[in-house]
């Protein structure tokens, strides 16, 4: 069984949003093609919607090809969603010529209910347990915007079901994130400088008893600057102090994580633009004696994007957006694990994304990479895998055609893989016994929906 190793590619430590799911909808994730032109009531613009999908699932288990049964699902997918915020740019400019606001918020929450059918009658029962619901909020509050002081809160609650691959739902991954933050921002010199320090905790609490001791708390100080010395090119530094700790420690170990990394971020020319990210990290993770089970190493992020359209309205904190763009770029990273301790990651990615005319939205994106995982123990301490590499395949289109500005029809294919023949220990007294972590999936959907 995958059980915890299962969770490497899905959770990790990667912030929480409203779309911090693998399975979300391209179009929830981004509201700036997934919203219509809004209703205004008073100061405030509401954004309601609702899908309705029917897809095909040709693993839902992530099992390997040798692991019987790979089980099919036909999937029936229900989500309702909600937006409102402050009156942007646009709507402002009507009734009081654009002046800054006071105060800037946005809350967003979904709903998203999964029915699935088993291609194979046999497996109907196993089919007809899976059916699950999973929902989200958020919040973001900017108090002060454009001003030389301001302060700024946000928070997210999501609620995730992962399957484990034995299909028992006792052994499933369901389990509620919930991230809250807040920071005091800086803006000396009409903002060409800006800084932020902050403070953030995550609790992710996962609803099965055989997990219990996966739960844990996150806390953050958190800090970044930005620079513009140029009018459209930026000069960016993050860094945080992070604070993990386990409810039970007795399988995964409390850390202390320290991070920063410095870079730039701006247009080359008006249809290129250039994000350049590098720093380092370091774990310091207890009750560790073997010294390679904590992390220290390079990070990085680099993307070079290409406007279809020119782009010079772009400031330095939008160069990475657009609605017609290509972008390759690479990700180094470090990641918290539910197997080990940790993770590192090494990917590559292009995306693509081009709106015609209003009626027409393309978008995919594609990446390889490579995970570096640590050591894995048992609960008694006793040395269950050595540390391992494997390299996993994602790749995602959609294409949505929109008839009107309140209706879509859209069509998404997924597809997800482990492509080594990895395989761990599954028990302490039979090595002989292993899991193979290596699996193929792919996911397509035909959907509908409205919004405003």
């Amino acid at each position: 069984m995958k059980l915890r190793a299962f969770l490497v590619a899905t959770l990790g430590v990667a912030s929480l949003t409203l779309s911090a799911s693998a399975q979300t909808q391209p179009w929830l994730k981004d509201r700036k093609t997934g919203e219509g032109i809004g209703i205004r009531t008073g100061n405030l613009e509401l954004h309601p919607g609702v899908a309705g999908e029917f897809g095909y699932d040709s693993n839902y288990f992530q099992r390997a090809d040798d692991e019987d049964p790979q089980i099919s699902m036909l999937r029936i997918r229900i989500t309702p969603h909600l937006t409102l915020s402050t009156l942007g740019s646009q709507r402002r400019g009507e009734g009081d010529q654009g002046a800054p606001p006071k105060v800037n918020f946005r809350a967003g929450v979904f709903g998203s209910y999964n029915e699935l059918i088993a291609t194979d009658s046999d497996f109907s029962d196993t089919a007809s347990d899976q059916r699950h619901f999973n929902a989200g909020a958020n919040f973001a509050l900017d108090i002060l915007p454009q001003r030389p002081w301001g302060f700024d809160l946000y928070g997210d609650f999501l609620r995730t079901v992962e399957p484990s691959n034995d299909a028992i739902t006792d052994q499933s991954f369901d389990r509620d994130s919930l991230r809250l933050g807040l920071g005091v921002n800086a803006r000396p010199g009409g903002g060409l400088f800006e800084w932020r320090l902050g403070y953030e905790i995550q609790y992710h609490y996962f609803e099965r008893a055989a997990f219990d001791d996966l739960n844990n708390a996150q806390h953050f100080v958190k800090t970044r600057g930005r620079w513009r010395f140029l009018p459209r090119t930026a000069l960016l530094y993050d860094g945080e102090i992070g604070f993990l700790r386990y409810s039970d420690n007795v399988t995964q170990n409390n850390a202390e994580v320290v991070r920063s990394r410095i870079g730039v971020n701006g247009l080359i020319t008006n249809s290129f633009s250039l994000l350049a990210m590098g720093g380092y990290t370091a774990s310091f993770y207890e009750n560790t004696v073997v010294p390679q089970r904590n992390f220290e190493g390079p990070v990085a992020h680099a993307e070079l994007k290409w406007f279809l359209l020119p782009q010079p309205q772009l400031q330095p904190g939008d160069a990475t957006v657009g609605l017609a763009s290509i972008a390759a770029g690479y990700i180094r990273d470090y990641a918290n694990s539910y197997l080990g301790d940790y993770y590192r990651r090494d990917r590559g990615y292009a995306n693509f994304q081009y709106f015609i005319g209003g009626m027409v939205l393309l978008s995919a994106e594609g990446g390889l990479s490579h995970l570096t995982h640590s050591d894995s123990f048992f609960q008694n301490g006793t040395l269950k895998n050595a540390s391992f590499g494997e390299n996993r395949v994602d790749a995602t289109a959609f294409v949505e055609y929109r008839p009107s500005d309140t209706v879509g029809l859209n069509l998404t294919g997924r597809y997800n893989a482990a492509l080594d023949d990895n395989r761990i220990r599954t028990n302490v007294a039979d090595p002989t016994q292993t899991d193979n972590l290596q699996f193929s999936r792919y996911e397509v959907w035909l959907g509908a929906r409205w919004f405003m």
